[in-house]
């Protein structure tokens, strides 16, 4: 699904001033969730979840750029270690790091940054935007592996059988 957050000045005003950055751009070198890399992960995280917190009321500026900055860090984690342990519980402590380099993090946005991976960690979110983030977050997980899985298996079948559309 490819929501139109580049036509979106609500939601850009909130962001923009951290998207261009040398620092959220290099998240494209990453690959995410097997099909997509970790900035069009982030930017629908982001997105998605600024959507859900102006319909619920909450906080959009803090929604917006704590999902943008959710998973700020620089590193391979299939393959790179970190010295913290899990990489559920440490690359949000990386992210929270890197994105305090980036910009002023409120509390909001540090709590929805650290606690995004709640369910894989143990301390739970305090307010409701930290939960829609996690949640979208996961959401976003699952779309951007099995979509893609989905319709190449579909392709395959296809093309297997000799189907027009299947």
């Amino acid at each position: 699904m490819t929501l139109d957050w580049k036509n979106d000045i609500e939601y850009l005003e909130l962001v923009e001033d951290l998207m261009y950055t040398e620092d959220v751009q290099s998240l494209s070198a990453f690959k995410q969730h097997r099909y997509s890399n970790r900035l069009e992960h982030s930017i629908n995280v982001s997105y998605r979840s600024f959507l859900l917190a102006k319909k619920w009321n909450g906080n959009l500026r803090a929604t917006a750029r704590a999902g943008l900055l959710h998973d700020l860090f620089h590193y391979d984690w299939r393959t790179e270690k970190q010295a913290e342990g899990s990489h559920a519980y440490a690359h949000p402590r990386v992210a929270l790091s890197n994105a305090k380099k980036l910009t002023e993090i409120s509390k909001l946005e540090e709590d929805i940054i650290v606690k995004h991976m709640f369910g894989a960690t143990v301390a739970p979110p305090k307010y409701k935007e930290s939960y829609i983030v996690t949640l979208v977050d996961k959401y976003c997980a699952c779309e951007e592996v099995i979509v893609p899985f989905y319709q190449r298996a579909k392709f395959k079948a296809s093309t297997y059988f000799g189907l027009a559309n299947v």
